[in-house]
């Protein structure tokens, strides 16, 4: 609960002071904690990313892992996908702050951070793995990769466009992100078996 407020009271102030002009000082406040309860959580403002970034990491494994994700269809895909846009629309300060501000991680805790990005795609390619192992879906490794990676960014982009996309709702974009790109897999696996 205090971790939550202090990365709530973290991410605004990153948001609208940005990373380096953000003073531990003014976080503690913000959090409604003392600077020394503030370093009980953490050594340095940097520590604040990686707590943001566990956050999301943290929301998006649970989401997917309540899923059925035995189920290798493309149904299951889809829901994963809609569990994945919907943490993101609910933590699109943290994703968008993560992001910009990622620059201003050391040399140490950057690989940290794409690291744990890296995890959270490799959760779509056992998704879309299942898919191709049950036959729901044609795809080589590096395609299956390729994929997950599209899925990613396109819910990122619900964070960092939402200034060009307010005539959408979250539902509605999930609804179409997901249906172009299962609908560019089925066009891609076509045109390639027309080529045989």
């Amino acid at each position: 609960m205090r971790r939550d407020q202090m990365i709530k009271g973290a991410v605004s102030l990153f948001k609208q002071k940005g990373f380096h002009r953000t003073t531990t000082r003014e976080i503690a406040k913000a959090s409604g904690f003392s600077i020394g309860t503030l370093y009980e959580y953490i050594r340095t403002k940097e520590d604040v990313l990686y707590l943001v970034c566990d956050r999301i990491y943290d929301e998006v494994r649970v989401r997917l892992h309540d899923l059925e994700l035995d189920g290798g269809t493309l149904q299951s895909l889809s829901r994963g996908i809609a569990h994945y846009f919907k943490v993101v629309d609910s933590m699109q300060d943290e994703v968008l702050v993560m992001y910009q501000e990622a620059k201003s991680l050391s040399k140490d805790a950057l690989p940290y951070v794409l690291k744990k990005e890296l995890e959270m795609t490799k959760m779509f390619e056992t998704l879309i793995q299942k898919c191709v192992d049950e036959g729901e879906l044609v795809m080589e490794h590096d395609e299956i990769h390729l994929l997950a990676q599209n899925i990613f960014v396109q819910g990122q982009m619900w964070a960092f466009r939402r200034w060009a996309l307010r005539e959408y709702h979250i539902d509605q974009y999930t609804d179409r992100q997901t249906e172009l790109l299962l609908k560019g897999v089925r066009g891609y696996q076509a045109a390639v078996n027309k080529g045989e």
